[in-house]
């Protein structure tokens, strides 16, 4: 079963805010970079918590998202957020994954309040929560 839904031939929306992509999954990640890109953000894009750490500190201006995977080798989801939020205290985050956000919460990774994109998702979805993320601040 795919992670991306396809589209029916509709423009995403529009941003140029820093984002922080962080998914293990290669062909998600590229899928993510090039949509957000396509729509004017900048993106840094990582395959893992420690190289998005990284990322963020050696990073000259503002992270205004995190997009990252619940679920990743090494820690997970909630981790890297507060890490990141020691480098970039005003860093607004969405999380995605293949399972729900309710199992993922009484997993205890994440808060029963976050903000989450649920697996499989299209590309104009992706655009559209970015959006609304990124405008909640």
């Amino acid at each position: 079963m795919p992670d991306i839904v396809p589209d029916i031939d509709e423009s995403p929306t529009r941003g140029s805010e820093t984002i922080l992509v962080v998914e293990d999954e290669p062909q998600i990640l590229r899928m993510c970079q090039r949509v957000l890109e396509d729509a004017g953000y900048t993106v840094l894009a990582s395959a893992s918590p420690v190289s998005a750490i990284t990322l963020a500190e050696q990073h000259n201006g503002p992270l205004h998202l995190l997009l990252s995977d619940v679920v990743m080798p090494g820690m997970n989801g909630r981790q890297l957020q507060a890490r990141l939020e020691a480098i970039e205290p005003t860093i607004t985050t969405l999380f995605m994954s293949g399972y729900t956000a309710d199992v993922v919460a009484h997993r205890g990774v994440l808060d029963a309040d976050i903000m989450f994109l649920q697996k499989p998702f299209s590309r104009r979805e992706l655009a559209r929560r970015i959006r609304e993320a990124l405008d909640q601040k």
